[in-house]
């Protein structure tokens, strides 16, 4: 089983290094850093670390980053690959624990919920904003879904080769509305996702969506749920011991 971590990144020289020694050690040999057309030393920070760096000639979005990463992990024989950004706020060293669900057969897909309860999320810094907007949708998407996430809005997944190699990806937007677009996709062709407890910590070097585009994210999120009806919805696999 051959696991990839793709770290994705933008102005992340203060954070980098910092997300790669928190990363499994098992984990390390097989990092690809996506650049964004970084304007910091991103890049040269992470060849200083030996980690590989696919950098853009152009800035490609949180969406197209991830895309343009996808397909160097499908050309190169991936079995699982994990995505975990550079910024240090989703916990790296649980990284393991979510490819294990795929590796051993269990899921398809699983992704780390940061919304175990609400006090914890504020308390490790999650703007009260984003919290309601989080939880607002997630409500939304589980109706409108059937499911019982915890949230629909990660920023640290572990897919299978197979979920990859069947999604049209390269459909979803490039912006940050690729989180839900992919999925919604995975849920409504009925692979296996989980998800599993992820302490997160929001510092002044993290990511974080401003109030205006998370109106537009929300925006577009109710839009591709639309384009999923649930009555079109495959129903998943069931695992079973003797399987």
């Amino acid at each position: 089983m051959k696991p990839v971590v793709l770290m994705l990144a933008y102005n992340a020289e203060r954070t980098l290094a910092k997300t790669f020694a928190a990363l499994p050690d098992r984990l390390k040999p097989h990092v690809i850093v996506g650049d964004d057309f970084s304007s910091d030393r991103t890049a040269e920070v992470a060849k200083e670390l030996g980690i590989r760096v696919v950098r853009h000639e152009q800035n490609l979005n949180y969406g197209g980053n991830l895309k343009r990463l996808f397909k160097v992990f499908l050309e190169e024989g991936g079995d699982v690959a994990i995505e975990i950004h550079a910024d240090y706020q989703y916990e790296p060293a649980l990284a393991d624990l979510m490819i294990e669900y795929i590796s051993r057969g269990f899921y398809d897909v699983i992704q780390g919920n940061r919304i175990r309860t609400r006090d914890e999320a504020l308390a490790g810094g999650m703007p009260l904003y984003r919290w309601l907007g989080n939880r607002t949708l997630t409500l939304f998407e589980n109706l409108w879904f059937g499911t019982a996430f915890g949230e629909w809005h990660s920023g640290m997944r572990a897919y299978s080769r197979e979920v990859i190699a069947a999604l049209p990806f390269d459909t979803y937007a490039d912006t940050h509305a690729f989180a839900s677009d992919i999925l919604m996709d995975c849920v409504a062709r009925g692979f296996r996702v989980a998800e599993v407890p992820c302490p997160v910590r929001y510092e002044p070097d993290s990511s974080s969506v401003n109030v205006p585009n998370l109106f537009r994210y929300t925006f577009k999120t109710v839009r591709s749920a639309f384009r999923h009806p649930p009555w079109r919805r495959q129903k998943p696999k069931v695992w079973r011991p003797d399987q």
